[in-house]
């Protein structure tokens, strides 16, 4: 990587010229009789601009229908972590933006971020609508050591990045995440998703034995060693894909570290919440089948490998040995 490049400030915007000479690079729908047999693995990536890179993190980006709002995100996000990385952050790191299957230009402007600054955008595209399935599809053809994830909005504040990295690559946690309901977090958010959070998370506690705290928050990272155990079991592939991930890492005993964030809710969330929560109660009483399949060894807990197994670096593999608490990180 150029660290020379990826050091200076990024333009406020793409030119819209450049935007538009991409839309060629969309996967082409076909219609008629032969159309159902062309359809495409919904779990499959079906484009890329980009390829995989060595680095120490990925920041994947679900997307879908976001073209108002990805490009000011992503360059916004790139901005915080090349002025990190000039004041000392010492992570390289790479964006992915993971496009779910989006009918308006999302695609477009992905794929053009991603050849605008190869070497710090990536963009893939995936024929089906699920944060889960972009999730399991960017994650598990990533080379990075730490696979970490945010929404598109940055509702969660983009400061605490290192936090959400450096608690895996040196802190020691197998998952980090941010939490909302801590008293130290500053959250603001209407009445009804307050209400809504807390009672879910309640849910989990009682019925599921969680020891984690905001199961929801766009806010979260793994080492590519829990990804490599992690991955082939969760089966959703859309919102109820965290809960999973954070049920099932409890489970095998990795070391999940939660820290308190700022987040500001985002007025244009186009989250169907009634629909969401049914999926989660469904979600929920299937984990309770899994977790007692999990404990009754039924289940594989180093599970097939979703891609090759990691190789751990010196610093990963001391983590991985330590059974210190973990200390977060100062913010950045």
């Amino acid at each position: 990587m150029n660290n020379n490049a990826m050091n200076q400030p990024v333009a406020a915007e793409a030119p819209a010229t450049q935007m538009a000479s991409v839309t060629q690079m969309a996967p082409a729908t076909q219609t008629g009789p032969m159309a159902a047999m062309a359809q495409p693995n919904p779990d499959s990536i079906d484009a890329r601009v980009g390829t995989p890179r060595p680095v120490d993190a990925d920041i994947v980006i679900p997307v879908y229908n976001e073209q108002e709002q990805l490009a000011g995100s992503v360059i916004t996000l790139m901005n915080h972590l090349a002025v990190s990385q000039r004041e000392g952050w010492a992570y390289t790191w790479n964006i992915v933006i993971a496009d779910n299957a989006s009918t308006d230009a999302t695609w477009s402007i992905a794929a053009q971020l991603s050849a605008q600054y190869p070497d710090r955008v990536r963009a893939v595209h995936i024929p089906a609508k699920g944060r889960g399935r972009a999730l399991k599809l960017a994650w598990g053809e990533s080379k990075a050591r730490a696979l970490a994830y945010m929404d598109v909005d940055l509702s969660t504040d983009i400061r605490l990045t290192g936090t959400l990295i450096g608690s895996l690559l040196y802190g020691g946690a197998d998952v980090s995440l941010g939490c909302r309901l801590f008293d130290e977090s500053d959250v603001r958010r209407s009445l009804k998703r307050e209400v809504i959070s807390r009672t879910y998370n309640t849910m989990l506690r009682v019925m599921l034995d969680a020891d984690f705290h905001d199961a929801q928050c766009g806010f979260k990272a793994m080492t590519s060693a829990a990804a490599w155990r992690l991955l082939p079991l969760i089966e959703d592939n859309e919102w109820f894909f965290d809960t999973e991930m954070l049920l099932l890492a409890q489970a095998l005993g990795m070391r999940v570290y939660e820290f308190p964030v700022r987040w500001v809710e985002d007025a244009g969330t186009t989250v169907n919440i009634p629909d969401t929560v049914a999926k989660d109660l469904k979600g929920m009483w299937r984990m309770r089948r899994t977790l007692k399949a999990l404990r009754r060894g039924r289940i594989d807990q180093e599970s097939r490998p979703h891609a090759a197994q990691p190789a751990q670096s010196a610093n990963s593999a001391q983590s991985a040995q330590s059974a210190q608490p973990v200390a977060a990180p100062a913010a950045i």
